[in-house]
């Protein structure tokens, strides 16, 4: 049987956010979002392409078993 292994990328990347609102729900005169100023999960997404950027990676054995909640955990902090 051969190992598997998780490969990471920890990247940053361009997105745009949209969503249809009612006139109701911002101000146009006075150029107020309201509640849409910040997207949120309302907000469809969509990713750029070729904007991602990768700033890390790494890889690690995988082991498909069940994790095992009555072992002691171990943490590195």
């Amino acid at each position: 049987m051969t190992k598997k292994y998780l490969v990471k990328h920890w990247c940053n990347a361009d997105f745009m956010m949209e969503k249809v609102v009612s006139e109701d729900d911002i101000n146009v005169n006075l150029n107020d979002l309201k509640k849409n100023s910040t997207p949120d999960s309302t907000f469809s997404c969509v990713m750029i392409q070729g904007s991602e950027r990768i700033k890390r990676t790494t890889f690690e054995e995988y082991d498909e078993k069940l994790n095992n909640s009555s072992q002691e955990r171990i943490s590195d902090k």
